[in-house]
């Protein structure tokens, strides 16, 4: 499948977190996913190590099981998420934005792929201070980001979600990765999209976030 005729500006303002528009009766290619990977490990990485892994769930068992952790981290997280604070985001549509998550929790376990990109790490204690978590995140979130982007430009949706994180441990068991020393970083489902005309969402202007040389 060819990519998109899309701009790389298009590309960019219109990777929005697909959910409700995933085709889940749709099988994905490996060819595209290999693409995509092929893209993901341009992306720029810390000392260029590399660390990147990703794990791609296509068993219909670990994707159920899989799925069922997602929702146990909604239903009965392990740590606190604070939400308050700033958001900037339009109220007005949070609604929709609840409804599209929801059919996500309704339907995660029919998506054809979960993805769930990793970081390997020394170990856990990598993470204890400010400086290790950015070196950490700073080199992987490039990667996924990539990954999904180029996912875009062939037809595919994508959307970054966490709640599985909080049960970790067993989706690592579940999935054999090496718990100590592999940091999951996220779980995202991937399909073709129902549709690839999508348009870049409402967002704050940039002249209300540039702060030029001092805050």
């Amino acid at each position: 499948m060819p990519p998109l005729d899309l701009t790389a500006d298009e590309v960019l303002t219109t990777t929005r977190a697909v959910r409700k528009r995933l085709d889940l009766n749709r099988p994905v290619e490996r060819e595209l996913i290999e693409e995509c990977l092929e893209l993901a490990t341009q992306a720029p990485t810390g000392r260029n190590r590399q660390r990147w892994d990703f794990v791609l769930v296509t068993d219909p068992e670990k994707r159920a099981a899989l799925a069922d952790l997602y929702r146990l981290g909604l239903a009965r997280p392990r740590q606190q998420v604070v939400r308050d604070g700033v958001n900037r985001g339009d109220l007005v549509r949070g609604q929709r934005i609840a409804d599209s998550a929801q059919y996500l929790y309704d339907h995660l376990h029919e998506v054809p792929v979960l993805l769930v990109p990793c970081i390997r790490v020394q170990g856990r204690h990598e993470n204890g201070s400010h400086v290790g978590q950015a070196n950490t995140w700073g080199s992987i979130l490039p990667a996924v980001w990539q990954f999904m982007l180029a996912a875009r430009s062939r037809g595919l949706g994508t959307a970054w979600t966490t709640p599985h994180l909080h049960y970790e441990k067993e989706a690592a068991e579940l999935l054999g990765i090496p718990y100590e020393t592999v940091l999951q970083t996220a779980l995202i489902p991937l399909a073709h999209t129902i549709g690839t005309d999508f348009r870049p969402g409402p967002r704050v202007e940039a002249k209300e976030i540039a702060h030029w040389d001092a805050w």
